[in-house]
């Protein structure tokens, strides 16, 4: 399996995903001036997430590398479909698209998982999926400002068709890939459940799909506080909390390239118990009224989100088995992310009835309790092995 080929694979879709998730709220806003619809499209994205571990069974049916290939092919020709999306009784259009995208993103993110899992030695997993997370925020940086420069000049169907370019290239970088995959047993019916029970089952698996999910908790009610920190504790305009996403950005990106060699040098839980140490300061320190330490908490969180997701996931690829990955990875994503798009709404309201600077303290105690408490989790060796 050639990383290189994979690498720029997720690069590139990412960018156009990345890109179209920003504008399609832009996209209904001013189509509908309602902020409300403009809100649930993230809502549509995350929505498809719930089905997590219906569709990992269905991607362990078949084999990984031309169900990539086919599922960013498909997408590729139904984003054209959005040029239609010219005025507010078709918004319904973009929302229904928008929940087969959030689909896609399920399935795509359950294939290449197995995928990796059956094709690179467990030593090489940690540097992919760190490698992969670099990939992800790197692209972060620089397609919002394509994104919505694009839409300003020539409109959505104009970042729909860039997304579209971006799943062809995807598309033709796994087609080029090379690795051996066995093929599914012939009748056999991967059980949508086998997912949950082989990460409940698991000693190693468990606490780290616990962490995993209540640190994304965390961060979802972390993130609602943002526009709070920037404007009463900071004294900003909105605009100021750019600034501190760069900053996280920066902290994902020396946590992605720094997880494949720690997680050779510490177990799983480990580098997730210090990640999700690093999340708690950050976010406790927040509520301090300088914009240096925002800055650098920010860092912080951006350090440190990342540890516990590149943790979790490498585990479930080194613990499950290659033929089940897929349905493994699919539930380990609905545990773990489903969490954080409750928190963010749940953060909304909690915003209008409590001091962030009362909240943020509340979330570092509790992350650092998270934390204290996965380092203590050691499994029997018996277990884990």
């Amino acid at each position: 399996m050639r990383l290189s080929l994979y690498l720029t694979a997720v690069l590139v879709s990412g960018f156009g995903t990345t890109a179209m998730w920003l504008v399609s709220g832009i996209w209904v806003k001013s189509l509908t001036g309602s902020d409300s619809l403009a809100a649930l499209t993230a809502f549509a994205l995350w929505a498809p997430a719930l089905l997590g571990p219906v569709l990992g069974a269905l991607v362990d049916r078949v084999r990984r590398r031309p169900l990539l290939v086919a599922a960013n092919l498909a997408l590729a020709a139904l984003l054209p479909l959005l040029l239609l999306v010219d005025r507010a009784d078709r918004v319904w259009l973009l929302f229904a698209v928008l929940v087969v995208y959030g689909a896609q993103g399920a399935v795509h993110d359950a294939a290449e998982s197995a995928l990796a899992a059956g094709s690179l030695d467990q030593e090489r997993l940690g540097d992919l999926n760190g490698l992969r997370m670099t990939a992800g925020e790197a692209v972060k940086l620089v397609a919002p400002l394509v994104a919505a420069g694009l839409f300003a000049r020539y409109g959505g169907g104009t970042v729909a068709l860039l997304d579209a370019g971006t799943f062809v290239v995807a598309a033709g970088m796994f087609a080029l890939l090379r690795v051996r995959e066995e093929r599914p047993v012939p009748g056999a019916r991967p059980l949508v459940a086998d997912g949950a029970r082989l990460l409940w089952e698991s000693p190693v698996l468990r606490p780290l799909v616990v962490a995993g999910g209540f640190t994304m908790l965390l961060a979802g009610l972390n993130g609602a506080a943002v526009y709070a920190v920037v404007d009463r504790g900071l004294g900003h305009s909105p605009a100021y909390a750019g600034v501190l996403y760069a900053a996280q950005g920066a902290g994902s990106v020396a946590a992605g390239l720094s997880a494949g060699p720690l997680l050779r040098r510490m177990p799983e839980r480990g580098l997730a118990a210090v990640g999700l140490g690093l999340f708690a300061l950050g976010a406790a320190a927040r509520a301090l009224p300088y914009d240096a330490v925002a800055l650098g908490a920010s860092a912080l969180v951006g350090a440190g989100l990342p540890w516990v997701l590149i943790a979790t996931m490498t585990a479930v690829q080194r613990q499950v088995p290659a033929a089940a990955v897929g349905r493994a990875a699919g539930t380990a994503h609905t545990l773990v992310f489903v969490p954080n798009a409750v928190a963010l709404a749940l953060g909304a309201g909690l915003m209008a009835v409590v001091d962030v600077r009362v909240l943020l303290p509340v979330l570092g105690v509790a992350g650092a309790a998270g934390a204290a408490a996965l380092a203590a989790a050691r499994p029997r060796l018996s277990e884990a092995t």
